[in-house]
Parts: structure tokens; C-alpha cells; sequence
């Protein structure tokens, strides 16, 4: 039941799905709950990624098949995961463009990823993301629907496991008066927490394994792997550490490289 607790407020915290009432109560709210349900963020890719899901499957079931099909359900979809998570990740894509795009010192860039208004950077990064997103997405489904809705379901799943190691490896650098992610990240997460989080993660990759190959499999955790790492350095080397948005600009990232990774293995198999 703890468990549950910890799923239910990570749903609470990362997305824009209602717990409240009796259930909200139930639930409560610590420090030490706060931090433990950072584990469960593969577990919110789970509703999101299935929301995707549905939405391209209803496309494909309720639209006339034409060449535009998978542009509709790319965009469709995309729209119905901001709309659920209220684009946090996103938001910290921005926030992260905006404080490490000009060469800052690292004071001078938590300053500015602070600041809620966007700078050049930060709707540059915001733009080319959504845009990428959707081009990857619209592509998978062109390839292959039932691949890419399947693929789009779990890649919501597996970038959102990537945040769980920075968590682990890097320290938190955000002001406590003006981090709104301190009791999520203001500690390491343990190791039970990334096991925890893993472990969400492991049906999306056991459907994968089964129904796309095991060169997919291998592929996306590799090149995940390669950009979480990629990510931490950069931050590491830039900040000292991460934040909350560092976090969210993680996730988008490799959400990003393993849609393309995911249409470069499919093409080749499809050829």
C-alpha cells in the first residue's frame, strides 16, 4: 500500500491527473513521501505513453487511411500528452536552453532558468523539440502503426528513467527558496528508487523485445544510456550538478533520440 501511495502522488506531482479528495488525503504528502515517488515517474510514462496510444489507435480506427493519417495522429497525440503532463518536461527543456545556451557562469545560469520567462533559447529549444517530436512520431507511424504506437507508449516509459540516475549521480544545485523540485531531488535517490523505477520499465521493454526484435531493444537502451551519460557530464561540467529542470530537459532529450533511434532500426528492417 506505501507503494501505491508513492505511485499516486508521483501522478499527483508529475501530471495534471487529478488525486484529490479522500484519495488525496489518503495519499498525504512528507518530505521523505515526496522523495520516494520520484521512483515512480516510469510509472506516470505508463499513463501517458498509453494515453498516446489510444489517441493514435482511435486515429487509425476512425480516419479514412491517407497519406496525412500518421501526421494527424503524431500531432493529436502530442497534444494529448501536454495536455495531460501540463508540459513539465518541456518546460525544463526551455529553462535549460535559456540558462546553458549563452555560456553563463553556473550562478548567473540558475538565475535564469529560474526565471519563468522565456528567453531566446528557451523557444528556440521549445519549438525545434515539438517539432522534432512530432516529425519522429509521425514517421514511426508512416513505417509501421501498430511498431510505432507500440514504441510510442513505451519510449514515454524508458526516458522517464533516465531522470532516476541523474537523481542518483549528481547532486542538486538549486536554491531551496527557489526550487520547486528540493524534496523530489534534493537528495540522491537511493537505490531502491532507481530499482523501483527500472523495474516500471522492464514490461515496456519486454513487449518491445517480443514484439519489435531484440536489435531494437539493444539499440534504444544503448543509445539511452549514451545520452543520460551525455546529459550528466553537460550538467556536471556546466552547474556542478542538475535541478528539477535538468530532470525534465533529460527526459525530453532522450525521448527524442529514441524515436529517432527507434526509425532508424524499423527502416532498416522495413528495407
Amino acid at each position: 500500500m506505501q507503494a501505491l501511495r508513492h505511485f499516486l502522488l508521483a501522478v499527483q506531482f508529475f501530471s495534471r491527473i487529478p488525486v484529490t479528495g479522500r484519495l488525496a488525503a489518503w495519499v498525504g504528502w512528507s518530505p521523505e513521501l515526496q522523495r520516494a515517488s520520484a521512483a515512480h515517474l516510469p510509472g506516470v510514462g505508463w499513463l501517458v505513453g498509453l494515453l498516446a496510444l489510444a489517441v493514435v489507435l482511435g486515429c487509425n480506427y476512425l480516419l479514412p487511411a491517407q497519406p496525412l493519417l500518421p501526421w494527424v495522429a503524431a500531432v493529436l497525440s502530442t497534444v494529448a500528452t501536454l495536455c495531460v503532463t501540463g508540459g513539465f518536461h518541456e518546460d525544463g527543456m526551455a529553462d535549460v536552453a535559456d540558462g546553458l545556451g549563452g555560456h553563463l557562469p553556473a550562478e548567473r545560469a540558475l538565475e535564469v532558468m529560474k526565471d519563468s520567462r522565456l528567453g531566446a533559447y528557451g523557444v528556440m529549444a521549445l519549438c525545434m523539440g515539438l517539432l522534432t517530436k512530432v516529425v519522429l512520431v509521425a514517421l514511426l507511424l508512416s513505417i509501421d502503426i501498430a511498431a510505432g504506437a507500440l514504441l510510442l507508449c513505451c519510449v514515454h516509459v524508458l526516458s522517464r528513467g533516465a531522470p532516476l540516475l541523474l537523481m542518483r549521480a549528481l547532486r542538486h544545485v538549486s536554491l531551496p527558496a527557489t526550487s520547486k523540485t528540493l524534496h523530489i531531488a534534493g537528495q540522491p535517490l537511493g537505490w531502491a528508487g532507481v530499482i523501483t523505477g527500472w523495474l516500471w520499465c522492464l514490461p515496456a521493454v519486454v513487449a518491445l523485445w517480443v514484439y519489435l526484435g531484440w536489435p531494437l531493444v539493444v539499440a534504444l537502451l544503448l543509445v539511452a544510456v549514451l545520452v543520460t551519460a551525455y546529459m550528466g557530464w553537460r550538467f556536471q561540467r556546466r552547474l556542478g550538478g542538475m535541478t528539477g529542470d535538468c530532470l525534465g530537459a533529460t527526459q525530453q532529450v532522450c525521448e527524442l533520440a529514441l524515436y529517432l533511434t527507434a526509425g532508424m532500426v524499423l527502416a532498416q528492417c522495413v528495407a
